[in-house]
């Protein structure tokens, strides 16, 4: 059996750092990422390597956070992907294992974010579905007391970064996964849903539902683009990978004023 020799460019910890650097990152600020491993090419070590070249450029008083998000656990009854059969759906709800931020592990976000949350020294919120880690000294600050009831609103960590003056870097994502602009949807008019999940409590594991913001990512990408087009958005390569590095707190702010107006009507998500 034939095997396809891998594709370039290749990176490495040293050749990753220069990128980003060359980007424009600083040593000592607070960065979101999002990213896409296989966007930069071959990377010599991995995942393990995109973290190192990370931290190297923020130095030791900078600090890395990535979504570590967990949607699985959620309720059946809205799983689309793929559905399950609703005779299942009571037993997923007693039997889902409770929510543990050190152990459970990410759904959708990609490796990197994997690789953060188990990095010596990483912290994580403990919302159960929609939890950001850090590493570094401001990671405490930003991933405490993620409300249950807040996904990525004013009590979640998305609003301690923006009073961080975070930036954010797409490495190789696009606009539709810039967790962002979800926190400028709990900003303006949107619906209500029931959101519920497996958690402990004092009392031990518990089936909670709670009232929450409807959020969803339709047309994120409609407001990227018109936002890069209007703020300052630094473009550039790391490896094989386009990148984008901007402000949170202007992103939000852009959004604020953007979804009214494009998307009037969020649905659930």
């Amino acid at each position: 059996m034939s095997v396809k020799p891998p594709s370039g460019p290749m990176c490495t910890r040293a050749s990753l750092a220069s990128d980003f650097r060359a980007m424009g990152l600083r040593a000592g600020e607070v960065l979101l990422v999002h990213s896409s491993l296989s966007s930069l090419g071959w990377v010599c070590g991995g995942p393990g390597t995109v973290v190192m070249a990370l931290l190297d450029a923020l130095g030791d008083s900078g600090t890395l956070v990535v979504p570590t998000h967990s949607g699985d656990n959620s309720d059946p009854a809205y799983w689309q992907n793929p559905p399950v059969p609703e005779e299942w759906w009571a037993d997923i709800r007693a039997s889902m294992p409770a929510f543990d931020a050190r152990t459970t592990p990410t759904l959708g976000v990609g490796i990197i974010p994997e690789t953060v949350r188990n990095w010596p020294g990483a912290l994580r919120s403990c919302h159960p579905q929609t939890s950001f880690a850090a590493v570094g000294p401001h990671a405490s600050a930003i991933v405490d007391a993620h409300a249950l009831d807040c996904r990525l609103g004013e009590h979640s960590p998305l609003a301690r970064l923006e009073e961080a003056g975070a930036r954010v870097l797409l490495l190789g994502a696009g606009f539709d996964s810039c967790t962002a602009f979800h926190l400028a949807e709990y900003r303006v008019p949107s619906s209500q849903v029931d959101n519920s999940f497996a958690v402990m409590t004092p009392q031990g594991r518990a089936w909670a539902t709670v009232r929450d913001t409807s959020f969803t990512s339709e047309r994120f990408d409609e407001l990227g683009a018109a936002f890069e087009k209007e703020r300052p958005v630094v473009r550039g390569p790391v490896g094989g990978a386009q990148a984008r590095l901007f402000g949170l707190a202007e992103a939000v702010a852009y959004a604020e004023g953007w979804l009214p107006e494009h998307r009037p009507h969020p649905s659930a998500e």
